[in-house]
Formats: C-alpha cells, structure tokens, sequence
C-alpha cells in the first residue's frame, strides 16, 4: 500500500535498479531529468546554475553523483568538501582523501564538475559542498540521501496487513504413493513469522491436529525460509488416502490459509475424466482441429494425384 509520492518515487528508483548495467546510479545526479539547461551568462563573476539538483538519492552499493554547475570560472578551482568531517575531498581534478570511493571528474569546455562516490554506503549521507576559489569563497550545498531497497519496501508496505496464502488451492489433487507438496507464501509483514505451524483436518471425522515431524507415520518434512517474504513448504511423502483432507498453513503473524488435498486411488475427479463425455471445450478445439488438417491433407493430395 503506498502511503505517499516520495515513498513511490523511491520505490521507482529501486525498480529502475533491476535494469541491466550501464543504467544511471542515482535520482537527481547527472544525466537524471533534472539535467540542467545550457544557458550564457553575461556576469564575469562565477556562479552557479540554481537548476542543479541540491538534493540526490542514491542506492546502496551503487554509485553517488553530486554535481556542481559554475558559470564563468576562468582561472579559479572548485572543491568538494564534506561537512560531516569538514574534509576536503578533491580539488580541481585532484583527490585529497585516501577513500579511494571518492573521485572528481570534469569534461573539458563544460561547466560541470562532478563528485563521484563509488559503492555508496549510508554513513556516506550528509551535506556535501562545491567550493569556488572566489575572495571570499563561493559555495553550493548538495545533501545526499543513501537509501537501502529493502528499506524503501519495508515503508512501502508497512500499512499493509499480513498474509498467507497456499499456492495452488483451493482444491489439489495428488495419486496414491506420490508425495504432497504445498507451499505457503507469507507476505505483506514487517518482520518474518516467529513460527509457522501445519495442521490436517480430516474432513470425515473432524478431527484436526498439528502435523508432527515426529509421529509414527513419518516421511513429513517441513522447510520454512525467512525473508521480505517468508516461503514454507510441507512435504508428505508416500501419499494415503488417510492424508486427504484439509491442510492449513498458520504462520504466527496471520491468518491461516486452506487447502484441500484428494490422494486418490486410481480414480479421477470429474473435471479430469477422460472419453467424449469429459472433453473440454479447449480438447474439442484441438480435436476439430486436427480433423480439418487430415481433411486438408487428404484434399491435397487428390488434387496433386489428378
């Protein structure tokens, strides 16, 4: 459930990140939509372009770029500098810090100059400033913004209530001496489910009751994994037709999800009968067509035989 326009453009933000390498690392950075217009500027004093973006949002793991547009430069040199620390980052084209992460660059005959920051890390957040060797010195402030994906939708969904849901229902069919396999899906919660428990219910006597990895029938396992989505699986090996029933998938966190399983002996459901009787509209499909083809065949022939 999205709450709110910035959560969903950084939601947006994460998506573009799956696209293959080569995609531009950052909102707001260079080569973002907030690129800047080339204009003149009749002033000989430098200055800078106030359409550059004072605020970027980078991913972790990907790469930062601050820019700073100066107009009429001349002989002056601009500096990074951050001001968590005050520490001077790079001047000119030149880094004075021993991260190795952090570089400036600068296409000759433009006005930019860039703060790359490699591998963003969130300690990296925080104002930056491009500094102009004007007497007194001229400044633009950058405030970068880090942002971990799963981070962006854990918010994202953070109103949305918990779930569980069991892949395939409401109704499976397996064969006698095969193995049951059901997976639930848990989604939608702010952190894992402590627990997810399975129970049958035979659906003849009513009785319900945990399913135990333990008991006396044996060949049941269950494999739980935890995540943004946590998957359990259950699986009931050597099928009987005592195993029919309900089965119910409930996690700590939600409401249980059903299924119903038939192990069958030989016999098939009506929806899986077989004969002319049972043909689906899709099998008649097939069958006619399959008809006119022969038919067509046979008529080529004759014609190519005359």
């Amino acid at each position: 459930m999205v709450r709110a326009q910035p959560l969903a453009r950084l939601l947006l933000l994460c998506l573009t990140h799956l696209s293959p390498p080569g995609a531009c690392d950052v909102a707001g950075g260079a080569g973002s939509v907030n690129s800047l217009p080339a204009a003149g500027s009749a002033r000989l004093a430098p200055s800078f372009d106030a359409a550059t973006p004072k605020n970027v949002t980078a991913l972790v793991g990907k790469s930062a770029y601050l820019s700073c547009r100066v107009r009429n430069l001349g002989n002056r040199t601009v500096s990074w500098i951050r001001h968590r620390d005050l520490h001077i980052l790079t001047v000119g084209g030149y880094t004075y810090t021993s991260d190795q992460r952090f570089q400036a660059s600068h296409s000759p005959h433009t006005d930019d100059w860039t703060l790359q920051i490699k591998w963003a890390q969130q300690r990296d957040a925080g104002v930056y400033e491009c500094q102009v060797s004007t007497q007194p010195v001229r400044s633009f402030f950058v405030t970068l913004h880090v942002v971990d994906c799963d981070e962006i939708y854990q918010r994202m969904f953070s109103d949305a209530v918990p779930s569980a849901r069991i892949l395939g229902g409401p109704d499976l069919h397996v064969d006698m001496g095969s193995t049951i396999n059901l997976t639930c899906l848990i989604q939608f919660s702010p952190e894992p489910p402590a627990y997810v428990f399975w129970y049958h219910e035979d659906e003849v006597s009513g009785r319900k009751q945990v399913i135990s990895y333990d008991s006396a029938r044996g060949g049941v396992s269950v494999v739980t994994e935890k995540g943004a989505a946590t998957t359990s699986y259950l699986l009931v090996q050597d099928a009987a037709p005592a195993d029919s029933g309900r089965y119910s998938c409930a996690p700590s966190n939600a409401d249980l999800a059903s299924v119903r399983v038939h192990v069958l002996n030989g016999e098939r459901p009506a929806a899986m009968q077989t004969g002319s009787a049972g043909l689906s509209d899709s099998s008649r499909a097939i069958a006619l067509l399959l008809v006119a083809s022969l038919l067509h065949a046979r008529l080529r022939s004759a014609l190519l035989a005359s």
